[in-house]
């Protein structure tokens, strides 16, 4: 799924990347290691175009029916271990790599920015505009976004 958006710029998301949570005190394992995550990579004005289209292209997974179905099948789990990302991220992923290869053949000259909110896009703000509401932390529906655009 794809639709035109405009990027909210703020860039003091990409302190997120550095924020402690579950497991990791210092924040995001990729932070300062991963190609396109910062504080290397470069923030979404330096990447592509924003004064020409930039689309959001997103996949969206339901959650709440995931985790009802490993708590049925693992009733002995924690709710921890039944959110937990091992268990549904790479199905999604492979749902938003489809909706970016669809997007891709139809767009030609755009370019796939994979980390948005290392780029200092907020994207739960740029999702509102489009009448996405964004659930933090999930709890029925979750979504995986990318940007795309021209490059600069």
């Amino acid at each position: 799924m794809y639709k035109l958006v405009t990027p909210i710029l703020d860039f003091d998301v990409r302190r997120l990347c550095f924020k402690a949570y579950y497991n990791h005190p210092k924040g995001c394992p990729n932070y300062n290691k991963k190609i396109g995550c910062p504080p290397t990579s470069k923030t979404i004005d330096k990447k592509i175009d924003l004064n020409k289209s930039v689309y959001a292209v997103w996949n969206k997974f339901d959650f709440a029916s995931h985790c009802k179905r490993m708590k049925s099948k693992h009733p002995d789990w924690t709710i921890r271990q039944v959110e937990c990302c091992l268990y549904w991220q790479s199905k999604a992923r492979k749902q938003l790599k489809k909706y970016i290869c669809e997007f891709l053949s139809e767009h030609r000259n755009f370019i796939i920015v994979n980390c948005p909110e290392g780029g200092g896009v907020n994207l739960t703000a740029t999702m509102k505009n489009i009448g996405i509401n964004l659930e933090w932390p999930p709890k029925n529906i979750t979504y995986q976004i990318v940007l795309a655009g021209y490059k600069i």
